[in-house]
Formats: C-alpha cells, structure tokens, sequence
C-alpha cells in the first residue's frame, strides 16, 4: 500500500506542471481533435451547430458566446484566446479575451459568413493559422483538470482512484506518455469539459472526464477501451436524460465514432 500511495504522489508531482506538447504532438493532437470535431473541413472551422444558441469555433469547436448570452456550458473559446494573448500570437485587431462573439443569432452569422464579412474572414484565417496553439491550449487545460476534479471530491479514496485511472490511461505501464493516452485525455476534456460544473449535469447526473474515470471498468486491461466504453455510456446517460427539445439522440452516432478512435 506505502509503495502504491509513493507512486501516486510521485505522478501527482510530476503532473503537477503544465504539459508542454513537442510541435510533433501538438500537429498531431490538432490533427485527431479536428478530424473529430469537423471531419477536418475548412467549412466547420467556424460553425453554428443546429439547436444550438452559440457559435463553435476552432479545431476542438471551442463554445463562444453573443453578449449577454448564457448557458449550462462551459464558454470555452475566450480562454483560447487569453491563452493566445499570453504567448503573444498575432491576431485581429478586434479579437481579445473579453470580446463576444460578433453576431447575435445563427441567422447574423451565416449571413456575415455568406457575405464573407471581414471580421468572418479574419476570424478564420486566424483559427486555420493557429491549429497547433489550440492543441496547446488543450494540453493546459489538461494540466488543471485533474487538481480541479479532485477539489469536488470528499472522500480520499475515491480521491486515489481517479488520479489513478487519470494516470493509466495517461501512461504506459513503464511510465512513459502514452501518445494516445494523451490524445484520449486532451480530446474529452475538450469534448465534453471536466465535469466539474454543476450546471454541465441533467437530472444531477454528469458527463464531463470525472465521470468517465469514474466508472471505467477495472476489470477491462485496455484502459484506453474502458475509458471509451465508460464515455459511451455516460453519454448515453446524458441523452437519456436530456431535455426532449434538445433532440439530442441525433448525436449519438457521431459520438459514439469519435470514442471508438480512442483504442481502436
């Protein structure tokens, strides 16, 4: 038990720091978080997804709220961008971390799109420039979300578990980066949040990566596989217990493709 809690608090330690992705990694993360998430066409790169009241931009389709907008979700894509600002990447005059997104309904933004309005056109060529830097991006937010799962839990044991399902699907058995390990981990966290937020729930029920590792079956040797058949199902949870209106089951299929290029 002693030499078990050593090696937890020994990978706790050393992940404790910021994942630094090498150009290679970044590229290839940027390159499976896209082909994901917009089969990796140009025309995806800046969407708006049917019943949904956001835009979703960027290779990990990063939510960007309208002003005023709000939602259950995670308002990712500002955070992109305050971490563009923080290394300097060059981009439209009017874009920073505190700007909205520029156009208030769906309508507004196929119509900018269509008219291939300038902020638009900049919008794209700046996200289709700066593929890699959003893989970094993902890579630290990565680097927080197991301290932030792990503040929302009481119990020390349950506590040890997830930093050790964390850290199986993360590694080797001989300790090194697993390359797809890291992909699998960056791409849900990205996908579908930590699970930390209450409001990312339906009926108190979550769906976010704390979830996923928390019920990876033990018994499964593949940890890649299990964390991918644990992600089916607590999708399948979430669409279950979604609002009707929000006719989820047509994601289904998608998803459930997305997870098998987790360990197949």
């Amino acid at each position: 038990m002693r030499v078990i809690l050593f090696f937890i608090l020994f990978l706790s330690t050393l992940f404790s720091s910021e994942i630094k992705l090498t150009d290679k990694q970044a590229n290839y993360i940027a390159k499976k978080v896209w082909q994901n998430e917009g089969a990796g066409l140009d025309k995806y790169l800046v969407h708006w997804n049917d019943g949904e009241d956001f835009a979703s931009v960027g290779i990990g389709h990063f939510i960007w709220f309208s002003k005023g907008h709000t939602e259950r979700f995670r308002e990712v894509f500002p955070m992109v961008v305050a971490f563009m600002e923080k290394k300097g990447v060059k981009m439209p005059s009017w874009l920073n971390s505190k700007t909205s997104l520029p156009w208030n309904s769906k309508a507004e933004f196929y119509a900018a799109k269509k008219a291939h309005s300038k902020k638009h056109t900049e919008l794209f060529a700046f996200l289709k420039a700066t593929m890699p830097e959003q893989a970094e991006f993902m890579a630290q937010r990565l680097s927080q979300a197991l301290p932030q799962m792990l503040e929302t839990i009481d119990d020390p044991k349950k506590q040890a578990l997830i930093k050790k399902r964390f850290y199986e699907v993360m590694h080797n058995k001989d300790g090194s980066v697993n390359e797809r390990g890291l992909y699998v981990l960056l791409d849900y966290t990205n996908f579908k949040g930590e699970g930390t937020l209450k409001s990312e729930r339906y009926k108190g029920q979550g769906w976010g990566l704390l979830q996923v590792l928390e019920h990876m079956d033990p018994k499964e040797p593949n940890k890649l596989k299990a964390f991918a058949m644990s992600a089916k199902a607590m999708l399948s949870r979430r669409i279950k217990n979604s609002p009707p209106a929000r006719g989820e089951e047509r994601w289904r299929k998608g998803w459930n493709v997305r997870l098998t290029t987790y360990w197949k």
